[in-house]
């Protein structure tokens, strides 16, 4: 994948080796609750476990500073991580702008073992999240050792649609859909579930990132060889029966909060082949 050719953004909070602290207090939000579940289960742990370890603090450092000296002009982590945040800014920029709207990127905080937002505080084992009540996508690398050694993914693409995956929860946010999923269950709707709002809107991040993927390409042409293949099998090995066979032997299908791993190429490709947001409707689908 030749990310170099990005621009690279000026919005990522490094946080790195400094230890979490606390921009704002408050429960943890509906995207990072549905992290937990599937992290908990990549992981073998039990959820509830894993939510009973994520508390507040005190704030400790202001948000949006880093640690002077910790990230050096030759940090390659660093320099992928802006140059993918990016493209998505650009690519997203372009497509609220064709819609006669104004496109508000999100902040990303790289932390190590543990950081707290908005959502609240949480550990490296929640995976990488998106706050909605801070608009920040939160990324610990390490997730993307693990994704590889524990799930079969990885590769440089297949990070990159890790992270296009999370500006696609902030796109849900800046357009009104995870309003809508949050007020259906404060109605006390079941959203989880096959063909609840929960999947439905993990399949559409999906979907918005094969649509980041399809517009990066024809900017660049940065694909090389295998890279496609890298998120296929990294959306495939993120599903919820995948996960949910590997952690305790059955699938049980009214718990699924992402769907599938057949439900997450597909929706990913729909986004990656038309390159069209429009497509990516999975909450109109009559068919995940």
């Amino acid at each position: 994948m030749k990310w170099r050719s990005a621009r690279r953004s000026s919005n990522v909070d490094d946080r790195r080796g400094r230890g979490g602290g606390v921009r704002a207090a408050g429960g943890l939000g509906l995207g990072g609750i549905a992290i937990v579940v599937v992290v908990g289960l990549l992981m073998g742990k039990d959820p509830i476990e894993i939510l009973g370890l994520l508390g507040e603090a005190q704030r400790s450092t202001p948000p949006g500073t880093s640690t002077p000296g910790a990230t050096p002009a030759n940090d390659a982590t660093l320099q992928f991580v802006e140059s993918i945040l990016g493209e998505t800014e650009d690519v997203w920029t372009a497509e609220f702008a064709r819609r006669g709207a104004r496109y508000e990127p999100p902040t990303l905080v790289l932390f190590t073992g543990r950081v707290s937002s908005a959502c609240g505080s949480a550990s490296a084992a929640v995976g990488p999240f998106y706050c909605p009540a801070d608009r920040d996508v939160y990324l610990d690398t390490s997730f993307f050792d693990a994704m590889e050694r524990r799930l079969g993914g990885g590769g440089d693409f297949a990070e990159a649609y890790v992270i296009a995956h999370e500006v696609g929860h902030h796109i849900q946010t800046l357009t009104g859909i995870s309003q809508r999923v949050n007020e259906a269950r404060r109605r006390g709707e079941n959203v989880e579930g096959e063909g609840g709002l929960l999947v439905r809107q993990e399949l559409q991040a999906d979907c918005y990132a094969g649509v980041w993927a399809h517009s990066a390409q024809a900017r660049h042409a940065w694909m090389e060889a295998g890279d496609l293949e890298e998120a296929m099998n990294t959306a495939s090995a993120i599903g919820d029966d995948r996960l949910q066979r590997q952690s305790q032997g059955t699938v049980v299908p009214d718990s699924f909060t992402h769907g599938t791993s057949a439900q997450r190429v597909r929706w990913f490709r729909i986004g990656f082949e038309s390159g069209q947001a429009e497509r990516c409707d999975t909450f109109a689908a009559a068919q995940l």
